[in-house]
């Protein structure tokens, strides 16, 4: 069963949240943060990003840093203000992007779930990263950005969004982007609560690092309190939580910067050697085709010789995995993408015309087009307790930061 806790959220006024909420912190590098945040004093980028307020050159892992993002939020707490809730609530988060919808359920999830697996993972996560969140999480007292998770759709759950969603909502306001937020608050939370305890999992879609710190500090919160009981809100870690069949997953390109110690030619017969290989005027890989690949101004598709593969495994049958396996290791050399300074990652939103901007640029020498990942595939990958290879999965539309808060 998946344990859901309604909470008492920390949120701007309605007339500011435009103003005050803002991308998740890591979709962006420090420039870019303090371009978003020029002019904008609310940005919640001032608490999720703080070194934009520092000098430039400035260690983001500094102990000042974090004693900044302290600082902004005390006064965006002040300036903006930020309200909570009087009372325990459920969320609901629905965002719009084009023509697609999907709605989620902001609550309090487990960290004992999460710890015990109950709350599955599909990735590895890097420990300066989980520093980093920990550290932040723990100067602010505070979980300022959800954890994206998915479930099997349920119908009752289903039901109970539909009549919450006729209310009249929080917020409705479009970003930047373009995407539509809209949030309402439920204070008849029993009916969620009980419905999600015939959910027998939660999966983590996007957040794993976010999810990792909370584990971490409510290990070293629960260390230095005498008197805990299990029940601090330092016990759960904030979630939102969306229903598996309203998920859209784009897809996540690769981009590699030479041919390793192939000439242009010797690469290409080395792929026929593997690949059935054909001139194409589509960027986007059709039935049958691995993937698109980008070079000296032509896209070419790719269809592997020997398709078989071992549907037991859920991870070596993932295309970003049959490409790594038939192509970047063996041919380009590429032992680990995640280490590997020679390939990049290019996601879904950003395009195919990225990758030939890349290639045309000289950037780098060959790309990649991808099949999205399918949402099912993540589900086999957590179920397994598998980990999938990095850059699998590109989510849109993104949460927000600074909407609905936290505090432990």
């Amino acid at each position: 069963m998946a344990r859901i806790h309604p909470f008492r959220a920390v949120r701007p006024p309605q007339e500011r949240v435009a103003e005050v909420s803002s991308p998740p912190y890591d979709v962006m590098n420090t420039q870019e943060a303090r371009d978003m945040a020029a002019g904008n004093p609310l940005s919640f980028l001032h608490v999720s990003r703080p070194e934009i307020d520092l000098p430039e050159g400035t260690d983001v892992h500094s102990a000042e840093v974090y004693d900044q993002a302290a600082r902004a939020y005390r006064e965006l707490k002040t300036s903006c203000p930020l309200m909570q809730d009087d009372a325990p609530s459920v969320y609901l988060y629905q965002l719009q992007m084009g023509d697609h919808i999907q709605t989620g359920i902001v609550t309090a999830a487990s960290v004992d779930e999460y710890d015990e697996d109950l709350i599955r993972k599909h990735e590895r996560t890097r420990p300066d990263k989980e520093d980093d969140r920990t550290r932040h999480l723990l100067a602010l007292q505070a979980q300022t950005g959800p954890v994206f998770l998915t479930y099997r759709a349920d119908r009752r759950i289903d039901s109970l969004v539909e009549g919450a969603t006729r209310e009249q909502p929080l917020y409705n306001f479009t970003s930047a982007d373009g995407v539509r937020h809209t949030v309402w608050r439920v204070t008849d939370t029993a009916p969620f609560v009980r419905a999600f305890e015939a959910v027998p999992l939660l999966y983590i879609a996007d957040g794993h690092h976010r999810a990792a710190s909370a584990s971490r500090a409510r290990a070293e919160l629960r260390d230095k309190n005498p008197n805990h009981t299990g029940d601090e809100d330092y016990n759960r870690f904030l979630t939102v939580a969306f229903p598996d069949d309203q998920m859209q997953i784009l897809a996540y390109h690769r981009a590699v910067k030479d041919f390793g110690a192939n000439s242009p030619e010797e690469f290409l017969n080395k792929i026929k050697e593997r690949f059935d290989v054909k001139e194409t005027d589509s960027a986007e890989p059709r039935d049958g085709e691995l993937c698109c690949m980008y070079t000296s101004s032509k896209w070419h598709a790719l269809a592997l010789k020997d398709a078989s593969t071992n549907h037991d495994d859920p991870v070596a049958s993932l295309n970003v995995q049959r490409l790594e396996d038939n192509l970047l290791k063996p041919v380009l050399s590429i032992q680990d993408v995640r280490t590997d300074k020679r390939i990049d990652f290019v996601g879904g939103i950003r395009g195919t015309k990225e990758l030939e901007r890349l290639v045309d640029s000289g950037k780098a020498a060959v790309a990649f087009s991808m099949r999205p990942t399918s949402i099912e595939d993540l589900l086999r990958v957590s179920d397994a307790k598998s980990i999938m290879p990095p850059k699998s999965t590109w989510f849109e539309p993104k949460l927000r930061d600074g909407l609905l808060i936290h505090e432990i």
